[in-house]
């Protein structure tokens, strides 16, 4: 019986597809370091991770078995993705199933900022009325500015509008604007314009170091900041420095640079304690309906992926999907060079088979051919693919002769 780990408390739901799939599936609540996880990984075939774990090019070296990786979440910048297609390995991740729940959790927190509830609460509960309306503000009629107007950004876009906002964007590439929102040319211009900023951008190393004391000085006095997109694309020092200085009024915080590995572990950060300050434990994606449509879409991709090969949204190797059914199958990701596909195929018909059905797509370096054919794959057939200079990894499915 083939073997999926899943970590990272992930829903229930995907280790229940994968089992009808009839993987034996271990779950555990925790992300791994590299060394525990080369341990772990012996003999499993489909990994699950989240954002914690850190899947390494030397992971994949040491653990050449391993068939395909899930990301249950947005962002895939924990997986050495070059390595993975080097080996072989499908990555997939959920780039649209938390999406509402990241975008319902900005806007909950730009209103809780504008009004400084988190201020009014702390007070209430060490036993202080103190009812006033000073620093409290409506959020209809402000200026909004999104950095990235992806998946995320663009949805916020569309319910900060319905609030009343106005709203701004910057992303790198042309995007569309949806109802009334502005592009800016810049970040510069948005920053000087806007008086709530929110980042939602991906995890590229480019992003690093992207919001820094320099741009905290270019935001308009008073404003407002969010986070909710990569820890790592923020100086946490400089916005403690502004907020101290009273240059920004607020912030909301749900990612950090250095993350704690398991539920209930110790955290510190600058930020904590400090006045009108949300802080949350990069939880933006965490409803239980996000997760179980996450668990549920990564997981089926991944069953599909070892089942069928096929790569539809894989994040690293050619897009391909066969559909159809056949005698047998077998995919064949290899570099991508010309004439591959002809000597494959001249193979298939030294055996004595018919080609019913294939589809090639290359992305980069790699090549990935699906082949339906008229009976039994014959193990020489398959030694000889597996022997083509240009193979990396043969998968087969169906029936094999002999």
């Amino acid at each position: 019986m083939p073997r999926a780990l899943l970590l990272e408390n992930i829903d229930p739901v995907a280790a229940d597809l994968l089992g009808s799939a009839g993987y034996e599936v271990e779950s555990l609540r925790g992300a791994l370091d590299e060394a525990d996880l080369v341990a772990a990984l012996d003999g499993v075939e489909v990994l699950g991770i989240r954002s914690k774990t850190q899947v390494t090019g030397e992971v994949l070296r040491r653990r050449p078995g391993l068939a395909a990786v899930g990301a249950f979440c947005i962002g895939t910048n924990q997986i050495d993705l070059a390595a993975a297609a080097t080996a072989g390995v499908a990555v997939f991740n959920a780039p649209y199933s938390n999406t509402r729940s990241v975008v319902e959790m900005a806007i909950a927190e730009i209103i809780c900022l504008a009004r400084r509830l988190v201020d009014r609460d702390r007070a209430l509960h060490a036993g202080t009325w103190d009812k006033s309306a000073a620093g409290s503000h409506e959020v209809r009629g402000r200026t909004l500015g999104i950095v990235g107007y992806g998946n995320i950004g663009s949805q916020l876009s569309v319910l900060a509008e319905a609030l009343g906002m106005r709203v701004l964007f910057y992303d790198l590439e042309d995007k569309l604007a949806l109802g009334n929102a502005q592009a800016c040319g810049s970040l510069e211009e948005l920053l000087e314009r806007a008086e709530t900023v929110t980042l939602h951008v991906d995890g590229r190393a480019g992003n690093a170091g992207l919001f820094g004391a320099e741009q905290f000085a270019r935001m308009r006095r008073r404003s407002l900041f969010l986070n909710l997109s990569r820890g790592f694309v923020v100086d946490h020092e400089a916005l403690r420095d502004h907020i101290l200085s009273g240059h920004i009024a607020g912030a909301a915080v749900d990612v950090f640079p250095d993350e704690p590995r398991e539920q209930g572990d110790a955290f510190g950060s600058v930020l904590r304690g400090l006045p009108n300050v949300i802080l949350t434990p990069h939880v933006g994606g965490s409803t239980q309906e996000a997760q179980h449509d996450i668990g549920r879409f990564v997981a089926g991709k991944l069953v599909d992926y070892t089942r069928t090969g096929t790569t539809t949204l894989s994040v690293n190797l050619p897009t391909v999907a066969l559909h159809g059914s056949s005698a047998a199958r077998f995919a064949l990701l290899h570099r991508n060079v010309p004439g591959v596909l002809a000597r494959v195929d001249a193979l298939v018909g030294e055996h004595g088979l018919n080609v019913d059905g294939q589809v090639l797509a290359t992305r980069g370096e790699l090549g990935y051919a699906v082949t339906d054919v008229s009976a039994a794959l014959p193990p020489d057939l398959l030694a000889a693919l597996e022997a083509l200079p240009e193979s990396v990894r043969l998968t087969t499915f169906g029936h094999r002769a002999g």
